[in-house]
C-alpha cells in the first residue's frame, strides 16, 4: 500500500471527510482490520482565506508549497490537496515536489467521462468557477464543456461557502438556493453537476435531486484509495 500525502485544512470539515472516506475505502477494499497509511498536514485556513482575498497567491504557493514538502518528507507516494480552490497553486507545488500529484479535476473529469457525459455545470467558489486554471483542465485536457451560472447566482454560491459551510453550517434556505442553480444550469444544458468545492457535498447531496452530482470531495478521495491499493 502506499501513503497518501494529505494537504488539508481547506476547511478542515471537508478534510474530515476525505480522511474517514480514504479510510473507509481501504477497509471495504481490503477488509479486516486494514485503514489507509496517511500523511496529513493542515494548514490555518484564516491564513489561506487571507491570502486569497487579496489576490496573493505567490505568498498562498509558497505556504502549500511549504505544507507538501512537509508531506513528501514524512514519506508520502502522492499528493493530495483536499479542496478544488487551492489547485490555483498546484504549479508551485508541483514544480518543488518529487511525488507525483493527484489533481481533483482529473479524478472528477475521468469519472464524468467513464459514465458517458460531456457536458456539466460547475459549482464552486467564485475564483473555481471563473478561472481558467480549473474550468480550463476540464475542457482542454478532457473534452468537456463545462458551464457556470451566472453573475448573481456565483456570488450566492460563493457566498454560501464563505460564510456558512467552511464553518459547519448547513440551512435548508442556502440548500434550495444551490438546487434552483442547478436547476438552472440543466435548463441552460448541463448533463450533470460538478459540486466544486469539497464543502458542498455537507449540503447537497444526490438525494436532493434527479440530476445526476459529481462530488470531487468523494471522487477525489476514492481516486486516492485506487492509485493508493493499485498493484496490491
Amino acid at each position: 500500500m502506499k501513503t497518501i500525502g494529505l494537504l488539508g485544512g481547506m476547511s478542515w470539515e471537508s478534510t474530515e471527510l476525505y480522511y474517514r472516506w480514504i479510510n473507509e475505502g481501504v477497509k471495504k477494499r481490503l477488509g479486516g482490520l486494514h485503514s489507509a497509511q496517511i500523511a496529513l498536514v493542515s494548514v490555518d485556513f484564516q491564513d489561506i482565506e487571507v491570502m486569497q482575498a487579496r489576490g496573493d497567491w505567490d505568498e498562498a504557493g509558497r505556504t502549500l508549497t511549504f505544507a507538501a514538502a512537509q508531506i513528501q518528507a514524512a514519506g508520502a507516494d502522492f499528493l493530495v490537496i483536499c479542496t478544488n480552490t487551492m489547485h490555483k497553486v498546484a504549479p508551485a507545488i508541483t514544480a518543488i515536489i518529487d511525488i507525483p500529484l493527484l489533481h481533483i479535476a482529473d479524478a472528477t473529469a475521468e469519472h464524468i467521462k467513464a459514465v458517458g457525459l460531456g457536458s456539466v455545470g460547475l459549482l464552486g467558489t467564485s475564483i473555481t468557477m471563473e478561472q481558467d486554471f480549473y474550468r480550463g483542465r476540464l475542457s482542454d485536457v478532457h473534452g468537456l464543456n463545462v458551464l457556470i451560472p451566472d453573475d448573481h447566482d456565483r456570488q450566492i454560491i460563493h457566498t454560501v461557502i464563505y460564510e456558512e459551510l467552511v464553518l459547519g453550517a448547513v440551512n435548508k434556505e442556502s440548500r434550495a438556493a444551490y438546487l434552483r442553480i442547478i436547476d438552472d444550469l440543466v435548463r441552460k444544458g448541463a448533463e450533470g453537476i460538478i459540486l466544486g468545492c469539497t464543502e458542498i457535498t455537507m449540503l447537497v447531496q444526490q438525494e436532493h435531486t434527479a440530476i445526476p452530482l459529481f462530488d470531487t470531495t468523494a471522487l477525489h478521495a476514492q481516486a486516492a484509495v485506487s492509485l493508493a491499493l493499485a498493484g496490491d
